[in-house]
Order: structure tokens, then sequence, then C-alpha cells
């Protein structure tokens, strides 16, 4: 084992500039420093490493061995100090987001692509899961940080809220005239329903609250994306349950309309989640601050 980096750096010295005393000035000690150094490097490897000339001191036939690992260990670690201020700098290193794909795609993709354009050298993966398997995936330490749909208790986690979302009901084609009159949930239960798969965070708040209005819904359709929601309901297949600030655009040029609930699903927020204790990279960090 290395006993000891900073003999190894003295060697390094002495034998870059042949002088104990200049070695001693490039790293702010004492010659006598310098000189125990390599003393006690030469006793733990066994021989002496230089001899004196009167132009100073050359590298033994060992020292000059010693000299080309030394050199490669020294440029090494330049390079690792190098790539370290890449990173702190956002020049280089990497960011693992874990978030579900409706998340992903209006809440992260715009801003991911701002973040993009301001540090296109560092590398973006993003794993797309359910809550639940990003929190998982938090845990085993294969993500920085994930977008997850909240409520959510863990201790083990750092919670930020972020953007209050609103679930609702939609139609559209043939059904859009459903829309003129508020429901109760007995009645929404009536209609052909679509909702996201069981399993999702949206579908367990979706089907709880329901359940406490006394109602359980059977879905006719159920899917694995707001979007395809969406689209179904465009065609009139039936009451989809989407969230009403990513289909803005459809609700106001018509092509949806808001199917009204009384009592309505009351609004939950986007939350991003660290691990406490765990920090951060500069990259992930960054990123963090910029998303709202």
């Amino acid at each position: 084992m290395i006993e000891n980096m900073e003999w190894y750096r003295a060697f390094y010295e002495v034998a870059q500039t042949g002088s104990f005393s200049k070695a001693a000035d490039n790293m702010f000690v004492t010659q006598p420093a310098v000189s125990h150094a390599i003393k006690r490097l030469e006793e733990r490897l066994g021989g002496p490493l230089f001899f004196r000339t009167p132009r100073g001191v050359k590298l033994t036939a060992e020292g000059e061995t010693l000299l080309k690992f030394v050199s490669q260990a020294h440029h090494f670690l330049e390079n690792g100090e190098k790539k370290i201020a890449e990173m702190r700098n956002l020049m280089a290193g990497e960011v693992k987001i874990g978030a579900g794909d409706t998340l992903c795609r209006y809440y992260l993709l715009p801003h991911l692509e701002s973040f993009h354009r301001r540090y296109p050298d560092v590398k973006i993966q993003v794993t797309n899961r359910t809550t639940r398997e990003t929190i998982a995936l938090l845990k085993e330490g294969r993500i920085d940080f994930g977008i997850v749909n909240l409520p959510l208790d863990d201790r083990q986690l750092r919670i930020r809220e972020s953007l209050t979302l609103h679930d609702c009901f939609v139609v559209g084609g043939s059904r859009a005239d459903e829309a003129g009159r508020a429901r109760s949930w007995d009645e929404l239960a009536g209609l052909p329903l679509l909702l996201l798969e069981r399993g999702s965070s949206i579908r367990r708040y979706v089907d709880a609250f329901a359940e406490r209005q006394g109602v359980r819904i059977r879905p006719e359709i159920e899917l694995g994306s707001i979007e395809l929601l969406v689209q179904f309901a465009r065609i009139g297949l039936g009451a989809a349950c989407v969230i009403r600030e990513f289909v803005a655009p459809e609700l106001a040029d018509g092509t949806l309309a808001e199917l009204p609930l009384d009592p309505p699903l009351p609004p939950r927020s986007v939350g991003l989640v660290t691990l406490r204790d765990v920090p951060l990279s500069a990259a992930a960090q960054r990123l963090l601050e910029l998303l709202p």
C-alpha cells in the first residue's frame, strides 16, 4: 500500500527540477521536509532513488523506473482535477432523472431543452417510471432526483413542491355537448370512462377520491399515457381523466370540453425529490434550480 502520497509528490518534484530546494519551493515546504520525504521513500523501497552531481541530483536506475509510474499517476491526477473542474463549471458531467411519461412530456421537457442549450456538454439521462418506481430508483442510487406526483410521505426523501395540477374529466367529438352541466360522481360513473392504467399514482388518487364519494369507478378503457387519453376523448370514445394544465390548448380551441364535477377533484402537486443527506452533482443541482 502507498503509505504517504506526499513522499511521491516530493520525489516527482525533485525528479523534475533536479534540485531539493526548487522542489521545496514548488511544494511550499522547507528543503529539510523534502529531504525527509525522499529519505522515508527510499527506506520504504529499499534503496537510493537519487545521486548527487555538481549540477544537482539525478535519478538512479531504480529512480528512473519509479518516475515512469509516478509521472503517469501525476498526469492521471491532473486530468482528474481538470475533469472535476469541468463538472463544477458544467462543461462535463451527467444528470440522471426519473419521471413518468406525463411529467416528462409536459413538465420536464421544456426546461430540459433550455438546460441543454446552456450546458450542451452535460449528459442527460431520463428514465420513465411510475412515481413508486422512481422512488425505488432514487433509493438505489440509480438517479439523481425524481419528478413525482404528490402527495408523498417518506422520511428518507427531501421533497420540494412544484407545479400545482388539477385533474379533470374531458369529452370531445360527439360527446362535447355533455359538458354543459356539472355532474355528480354517481352520474360520472354511468358514463364510458377513459382512465390511466392501475398502478399509476394519478389513477390511485382518482379512485380513492371517487370511493370517498361512495362511487367505484370502472373504466371502459385503460391507457398508459395522458396523450392517448386525449386522443381517445377527441374522437368521442368517452370521458377521459386528464390534467387540466396539460390539455389547456385543446380546451382553448374547443377540441375538448371539461365535464364539471360536483365535488371536483382536489388539486395536487408535482414534487421534486432527492435523498436526504446525499449531495448532488453540480449539474443535477443546477437543473433542479431551473425547475419551477
